[in-house]
């Protein structure tokens, strides 16, 4: 299901010129927009793989190094270096992935939307994705730049903050 890209939260007179295409780039706190992952199903296997793996039972992580690939379903996201963090019940690992903590060259895509930033952590049980540092979303030629990004896969939506940035392509000539 394709969503188009959009503000959700009430857009001030200079977003609304820049949204038509008829002025520079406007400045906002936090901006909350549509991400093309409602209903993400977090039951479905994780897929991870990298060059290399490195595991500890003892602190119940698992480490994956360079050009590393996660997949959920639709779900896709790549770094340098992916964290997996495993459920721990009386010490012992479950073999259940609490959470996945990414780092360098970051990129969570679902065509045609993506976003990158420099670390993100993705937690399972409340399907959220929190990116930080350098975030950008894109879809197509429309752009959203922040600090921060918490993305909701089952709900579909997006919350940027720290100093947004948003740049929308008018559709016209330009001419």
């Amino acid at each position: 299901m394709r969503i188009l890209f959009h503000l959700t939260v009430t857009l001030t007179i200079g977003a609304f010129v820049t949204f038509l295409g008829l002025a520079n780039p406007v400045q906002a706190q936090t901006t909350e927009v549509p991400f093309g992952m409602a209903g993400h199903d977090t039951s479905q296997p994780i897929q991870i793989v990298s060059d290399s793996f490195v595991v500890s039972q003892k602190t119940g992580a698992a480490e994956f190094l360079g050009n590393v690939v996660v997949s959920q379903g639709e779900f896709r996201m790549t770094a340098d270096k992916i964290t997996a963090v495993y459920v721990m019940e009386n010490g012992k690992q479950t073999g259940t992935i609490d959470k996945v903590i990414a780092t360098g060259n970051i990129v969570l895509s679902r065509p045609p939307e993506a976003a990158e930033a420099d670390s993100a952590i993705y937690t399972i049980a409340d399907s959220t994705v929190l990116m930080e540092g350098n975030v950008m979303l894109t879809q197509g030629k429309n752009m959203i730049v922040g600090q921060k990004i918490l993305i909701n896969l089952i709900a579909g939506s997006a919350t940027i903050e720290g100093r947004v940035k948003t740049v929308f392509q008018s559709g016209g000539s330009g001419e």
